[in-house]
């Protein structure tokens, strides 16, 4: 059993909104006990890990569950304009990587102020989750008083490249890569695309409403920016992730020497545990709420929170 409690932060024109997961017992919790900010994944993920594009996993409630029933608090939240938070900027679209950081910087304070400690401020770990493990790279320099990280599934190459492999991975895409590579391209300069004469296949990925997003996120290196980091920090990465993969962690991990590298076996984007390469049962793990936490992702998880607090 655990302790479920909403909570709000301030946004820039209205609240942003996000839930707070606690252990039984313990809504006072003890001064030295970090509390981990899990920041969502790309496009419309609510504080769940859920997507109306077809994920009903619920990996991040499932996973504030698991770690409060060992002990460990977190806040999960959902991404300004949507669901929760959709009052806190009027376009949801109209973002950037440190736009997303202000509102890490938010929930910090928030979780600083609702969890006082009497020896210096609480420390926020952030657990950033695909995107989310970006985001959270790049603001950790502005975040107060962050004693780690933890990155699951966080990509270790540009947003451009990762596409790029996404799309060269499913063969079905071959009609249209030279397309795709051109856009990737066009928008790496800076420069916009008129999509009326893509594939319809690729019009939603760079929808004129996302091209600006795409334009501010193709900018930033994960490994450069796990260079800039100073603190512990714990690399996850599943071995049956069809997203990203264990050149991206490698490539993080060989950013910051002293990072915790933990490859597990058999679990995929959305942490669960899949028993076979077959691709049509990794996905149907991606609509199943049912299926546990893979238990090795919260394994590694409590362990190096136990280290960074010794």
């Amino acid at each position: 059993m655990t302790i479920q409690q909403e909570l709000t932060a301030p946004g820039p024109e209205g609240p942003l909104a996000g839930t707070l997961t606690l252990p039984v017992g313990d809504v006072d919790i003890f001064d030295e006990a970090p509390i981990v900010l899990i920041v969502p994944g790309s496009g419309p993920t609510d504080r769940n890990g859920n997507s109306p594009l077809g994920i009903s996993a619920a990996p991040y409630a499932l996973l504030a569950e698991a770690l409060a029933e060992r002990g460990i608090p977190s806040v999960r939240i959902d991404k300004r304009g949507m669901f929760g938070s959709a009052d806190a900027v009027a376009d949801a679209n109209d973002v950037t990587i440190a736009a997303y950081g202000d509102d890490l910087l938010a929930w910090a304070k928030t979780i600083q102020k609702r969890f006082p400690t009497r020896n210096g401020a609480r420390c926020v770990v952030p657990l950033g989750h695909s995107e989310g493990g970006l985001v959270a790279l790049a603001a950790m320099d502005r975040l107060p008083d962050t004693c780690g990280l933890v990155l699951i599934s966080a990509p270790g190459r540009p947003f451009g490249d990762v596409i790029r492999q996404q799309l060269r991975d499913n063969s079905a895409n071959a009609p249209f890569l030279d397309d795709a590579e051109a856009t990737i391209t066009s928008l790496e300069r800076g420069e916009r695309v008129d999509t009326s004469a893509l594939n319809p296949a690729l019009q939603p990925l760079f929808a004129p409403e996302v091209q600006g997003f795409l334009i501010d996120a193709f900018t930033y290196d994960p490994a450069a920016l796990m260079a800039e980091t100073r603190v512990p920090v714990l690399i996850v990465q599943g071995l049956r992730d069809l997203q990203v993969g264990e050149a991206d962690a490698r490539r993080l991990a060989d950013g910051a020497p002293e990072a915790t590298l933990a490859l597990v076996p058999d679990v995929n984007h959305v942490l669960k545990a899949v028993p076979s390469d077959d691709t049509a049962s990794n996905f149907a793990a991606y609509a199943n709420p049912d299926l546990p936490i893979a238990l090795d992702i919260v394994i590694a998880i409590t362990q190096f929170l136990e280290q960074i607090q010794e």
